[in-house]
């Protein structure tokens, strides 16, 4: 048990706005601070951070609180946790408490799930650095991706091996029981799910692991190329952005979010400083992925293949990023090349020039895009200009709305 004057301690530290300030976009507005609520979708901030009573308040949803219960909410986890991620934050001892196997698998189901993900990160972590088969097949892989040993770290990466329940064993032997493991998405009648795969662990924006999703490297392989864990009951593919907690800092200092298709996308951007990027975790873009990243920024560069398939995906996505009043540009690479290649081909600092010459307003973007597929008929490009407006119409200002239909 964690003493009650330390709770106390943990609890008159820890300020609410810069709680909340991880996890929301917030604004002054007069003694107050308001923002979007992260618990509830809603266009108009409605969430209210009083850094004087040291307490939040959603006029929307109705959920408030303290800076303990902001993280029981965001992070799913409940009050003991809190406490000790508060603790972390602000830098304060707690006294040791020695976990029995019994108290992995103890307490709330979510919480339960969240040790068992991180278990399962160290495992894959160590099965990639420690043994034969991961060193050879698996690291080899990363390094000729140019991966360096600091990136696999920062992003967890692993390796999961061809055995059919090593995984599993290794976790029964642990102390967790088969129901959560397989709960958790890891096997499946005893098996496990992620075999002969470099993994990569999905993160919250909180930092704890929310899933994993593994890559053969098989070519030959008749099997999926990437393999997603099910959803859980702290996995929700359309709520979830690969890369989000290591790019929030970021993001909200540049002020862009960029956007990109792959995991390796995202990991090679950070790699060369490009920090402010996130990938839609193997899903067409939702609304809750926009809103997420509309905690952090009002602006997202969107960057996709440069050939018609990789335009036309990244105009799909558009529509739904425009509809949240969110500004966007659009970066469309050169053709047959993805973000990385095109790092590779062009280094970091020709890279991040290409970047800001080449990011487009996306409706100047489509405009320009539709009018060369057309030519000078008449008749498509009356489909252009309907096409166009009802682009347009998705944008909830007037005042933006007004000069783009000027435009």
């Amino acid at each position: 048990m964690i003493p009650p004057e330390i709770i106390q301690e943990v609890i008159d530290t820890a300020k609410i706005e810069e709680v909340v300030g991880e996890v929301v976009l917030l604004k002054r507005r007069g003694t107050n601070l308001i923002g979007l609520c992260p618990f509830h979708n809603e266009k108009t901030p409605s969430f209210t951070v009083s850094p004087s009573k040291n307490i939040f308040k959603c006029f929307g949803c109705g959920k408030g609180g303290g800076a303990v219960q902001f993280i029981m909410e965001t992070q799913a986890i409940g009050f003991i946790e809190a406490i000790k991620s508060l603790a972390k934050k602000y830098k304060i001892e707690l006294p040791e408490i020695q976990l029995s196997q019994e108290d992995l698998i103890a307490g709330q189901k979510n919480e339960s799930l969240f040790i068992l993900n991180a278990f399962a990160a160290d495992y894959y972590a160590r099965e990639l650095l420690e043994t034969n088969r991961g060193k050879s097949i698996a690291l080899s892989y990363f390094k000729k991706r140019g991966f360096k040993d600091r990136t696999i770290e920062k992003f967890n990466l692993g390796w999961a091996d061809i055995k059919e329940r090593e995984f599993f064993d290794a976790a029964i032997k642990k102390g967790f029981e088969q129901t959560l493991i397989e709960e958790a998405g890891l096997s499946k009648n005893r098996k496990d799910f992620f075999r002969n795969r470099v993994i990569f662990p999905i993160h919250n924006p909180s930092g704890k692991i929310i899933a994993f999703a593994g890559r053969i490297l098989d070519s030959t392989a008749k099997a999926p190329k990437y393999l997603n864990s099910p959803e859980t009951a702290i996995y929700n593919k359309r709520k979830s952005l690969y890369g989000i907690y290591q790019a929030k800092s970021s993001i909200r200092k540049m002020d862009n979010c960029y956007l990109v298709e792959g995991y390796t996308d995202v990991i090679s951007l950070h790699q060369a400083g490009i920090e402010n990027v996130v990938a839609s975790s193997g899903t067409a873009l939702t609304d809750e992925q926009i809103g997420l990243i509309k905690r952090h920024t009002e602006n997202i560069t969107v960057l996709y293949d440069g050939d018609q398939a990789g335009i036309s995906a990244a105009m799909r996505g558009v529509d739904l990023i425009l509809a949240q009043d969110l500004n966007v540009k659009i970066v469309a690479l050169p053709e047959g090349e993805d973000p990385d290649s095109s790092l590779k081909n062009m280094g970091v600092e020709g890279f991040k020039k290409f970047l800001v010459e080449r990011a487009t307003d996306f409706i100047y973007f489509k405009s320009k895009f539709m009018m060369d597929q057309i030519g000078n008929d008449p008749i498509k490009k009356v489909t252009l200009v309907n096409d166009i407006v009802q682009t347009i119409a998705k944008i909830p200002n007037p005042l933006k709305r007004s000069i783009y239909i000027k435009e």
